[in-house]
């Protein structure tokens, strides 16, 4: 490479580790001395280092910044991809991230492995709710779909959680625009739901319902794999 592009290089990981020092600070700021915190900071890829040092973690908060939905995953994590590759549930943080008070939840049942992790991973955040929905959508087989969401609804009662279920038997509408629209009907502030995808050419492909909650930033929503 020429001088020119080396010195530019240079600059921007100067500036990188600057902004990276202040946020030390801030956090150090906030944490105090609770041992139980503690700072890592690397200049790499962010997908990869975040899933690396999530083995410490048992849940992955982030958001999902502009620079995401740009594809630009030199700044910012790629959540699809975080998802897949971490091997811990992620909460997604609502835009302007209101206050989480985790009173009303939903969970947006399939029944499939990912929605049952994803249920075991919410457990904290649903035994403090005041209201949980298991919320499925029957697209064929109303009455299965019935019988599953209410053996879910019965999990959680016996791990002391307010449950109850809801069933919408699907007329046109897609999974992902009908979570969404009785997420906010019954007032919830967290979706806990099954990341469905898988690697296909080194491109994450997901589901219509995963890509629909990662695109909705009006819920904090927790997503496993």
């Amino acid at each position: 490479s020429s001088p020119a592009a080396a010195e530019v290089l240079r600059q921007r990981t100067l500036e990188m580790e600057d902004r990276i020092k202040k946020l030390k600070e801030e956090f150090l700021a906030v944490i105090g001395n609770n041992e139980r915190a503690s700072w890592r900071a690397e200049l790499d890829d962010p997908t990869r280092t975040v899933a690396l040092h999530a083995r410490a973690a048992d849940l992955i908060i982030t958001g999902a910044p502009a620079a995401a939905a740009a594809g630009d995953f030199q700044r910012t994590i790629d959540p699809g991809a975080l998802i897949l590759s971490a091997g811990r549930p992620v909460l997604f943080a609502a835009d302007g991230l209101p206050t989480f008070k985790g009173e009303r939840a939903m969970v947006a049942w399939k029944d499939c492995r990912e929605s049952r992790r994803a249920v075991a991973d919410a457990m904290p955040f649903l035994r403090n709710a005041k209201d949980v929905v298991v919320f499925s959508v029957a697209e064929e087989r109303p009455r299965v779909a019935q019988e599953g969401a209410a053996d879910v609804v019965r999990f959680l009662m016996r791990h002391g959680v307010k449950a109850r279920s809801q069933l919408l038997e699907r007329e046109g509408i897609a999974v992902g625009d009908a979570i969404v629209t009785v997420a906010d009907e019954i007032g919830a502030d967290l979706i806990a739901a099954g990341g469905y995808g898988h690697s296909r050419f080194r491109e994450w492909a997901f589901g219509g319902a995963t890509r629909s909650l990662l695109r909705c930033g009006s819920f904090h929503r927790l997503l496993s794999n």
